[in-house]
């Protein structure tokens, strides 16, 4: 019987998309995953006097959801800058993003 050969490196499972670091990885683990700062982010939530306790999994939660948002509100208001023949985002992209979208009636 013959040897399967060992193959360096990650496995299927263990294998990043490029530009990505696994989860884990690193000494900050999921942290590399986010792309805000997470200390800047628990110092936002400590901020809150109701606040008394935040730990890093909601921390990192928060902080992903934050990065949704702002990428999905971003995109929409690329859209009517592309009307304006523009590619520079400007506040009234936004405002007529948040018009135009009813999931963000909450920021009118």
């Amino acid at each position: 019987m013959a040897a399967a050969a060992a193959v360096p490196g990650p496995g299927p499972a263990e294998a990043a998309a490029p530009g990505e670091e696994a989860a884990g990885a690193g000494p900050q683990g999921p942290a590399r995953l986010a792309r805000l700062p997470l200390a800047r982010v628990k110092a936002l939530v400590k901020a809150d006097p109701d606040v008394t306790l935040a730990s890093q999994e909601a921390v990192f939660v928060l902080a992903r959801a934050t990065e949704l948002f702002v990428e999905t509100i971003a995109k929409d208001a690329y859209v009517y800058a592309q009307q304006g023949k523009r590619k520079t985002l400007q506040r009234k992209d936004l405002d007529n993003a948040i018009e135009a979208i009813d999931e963000f009636a909450f920021l009118e």
